[in-house]
């Protein structure tokens, strides 16, 4: 017994296209009734229907290539000078660093070319460092 290739969005994507088809004297239906069917939101039907305007059918089937994630360019050093820096007196008018204070200061000393709060913050949760006490 064959289990399929296909993947169930593949799967739904045609279906979206195949209810939405008018030729042959088909019915065609609404976004609304399309979605009801397959237990969807209307915004999807209208994603997959100006996709394949867009892009053509085969393109509209397939999964969407989503752009990849850099990686954080985070090494031992940097992650060491992060917490001698957060674990340091804040700034005067500070009662303690913020996740972008932080990530402004490792730029302005040159740790870093670039840094953002989010990165920051990934480090210091893997570091289970507690900026609050």
């Amino acid at each position: 017994m064959n289990k399929g290739k296909h993947s169930s969005q593949r799967f739904r994507n045609a279906c979206i296209l195949l209810n939405s088809d008018a030729s042959n004297g088909r019915p065609i239906f609404s976004n609304e009734q399309i979605a009801q069917m397959l237990q969807i939101n209307t915004k999807t039907v209208e994603r997959v229907k100006q996709r394949f305007v867009e892009e053509g059918f085969e393109v509209c089937l397939e999964r969407k290539e989503y752009p990849t994630v850099k990686d954080i360019k985070v090494d031992g050093d940097f992650e060491a000078h992060l917490v001698a820096l957060s674990c340091s007196k804040a700034p005067q008018g500070y009662v303690r660093w913020s996740l972008r204070m932080l990530a402004d200061k490792m730029v302005e000393l040159n740790y870093a070319e670039s840094v953002s709060h989010e990165t920051v913050r990934q480090v210091l949760k893997k570091t289970k460092l507690n900026r609050g006490k």
